[in-house]
C-alpha cells in the first residue's frame, strides 16, 4: 500500500525538501496499525504537501526485510533528505519522530 501527499504552492514555499519515508510493518498488527495511522498525522500536520510516503507490508514480501536490512518492525526510514534516518516502534510519541526525522515542530 502506498501513500503520498499532494503538493500545494503554500507547502513548497515553507521547504523545499522532499521527504522519502518508507514504513515496514507485518500485517495488520495493532502496532502496525498504530505505526500508519500516528505517521499519517504526524506527515499531515509537519509535512503537508513535502513527502512521499510508501508503506511496505513484510508479511506479504518477506524478502524486502532482507534486502533492506531490516531488524525490528514496525520500522520507519527516511531515505531523503540525507543521511538516512531510521525508527523504530509504532511512532506514537510525536516529539521522538519529529526529533528522529530531523522535523521541526510547528
Amino acid at each position: 500500500m502506498e501513500y503520498a501527499s499532494t503538493e500545494t504552492p503554500a507547502a513548497a514555499g515553507q521547504n523545499d525538501d522532499i521527504f522519502l519515508l518508507k514504513l515496514y510493518v507485518a500485517g495488520q498488527t495493532p502496532r502496525s496499525v498504530a505505526a500508519i495511522e500516528n505517521l499519517n498525522k504526524i506527515c499531515e500536520v509537519h509535512l503537508r504537501g513535502r513527502y512521499k510516503l510508501e508503506v511496505v507490508d513484510l508479511a506479504r514480501n518477506p524478502n524486502q526485510a532482507r534486502t533492506d536490512k531490516i531488524l525490528a518492525i514496525p520500522t520507519l526510514v527516511r531515505s531523503l533528505p540525507t543521511p538516512i534516518m531510521r525508527i523504530i516502534g509504532d511512532l506514537s510519541d510525536e516529539d521522538q519522530v519529529l526529533m528522529g526525522l530531523n522535523i521541526r515542530r510547528l
